[in-house]
């Protein structure tokens, strides 16, 4: 439990930092922090699995860095809560695009990821 809490504590910060950094450079009101942060951190996420599932990257490892540091790094609650926000502003198109490119992505980078894992 220690590695999950040491990798979500790190984890949560990089989110934290690094989506206000894109945020700050972002000229569009589409989320594009929480989204890029969603996708990276799937794609990692894929990645590490294939590696622990090859037994290349052992136990702590998975959970220092899979459920601990990339759990808190990437955002359900988050991805949510701004999808709410684009609908309250009317924001359909963007609301849309956003879910609908945040899971079809999601899962692709992940499967990506894997893929690059398991090579």
């Amino acid at each position: 439990m220690l590695f999950v809490g040491i990798g979500g504590i790190f984890g949560a910060i990089s989110r934290f930092l690094l989506g206000k950094w894109i945020t700050s450079k972002a000229v569009s009101r589409f989320p594009v922090g929480t989204w890029l942060i969603n996708i990276s951190g799937s794609f990692l996420l894929g990645l590490l699995a294939a590696l622990h599932g090859n037994l290349i990257v052992p136990d702590w490892t998975w959970l220092l860095l899979g459920t601990g540091f990339l759990g808190a790094y990437t955002t359900f609650s988050t991805f949510g809560y701004e999808t709410i926000q684009l609908l309250q502003k009317k924001e359909m198109g963007s609301a849309v695009m956003y879910v609908s490119s945040s899971v079809v992505l999601g899962v692709l980078f992940a499967w990506l990821g894997n893929i690059a894992g398991s090579l």
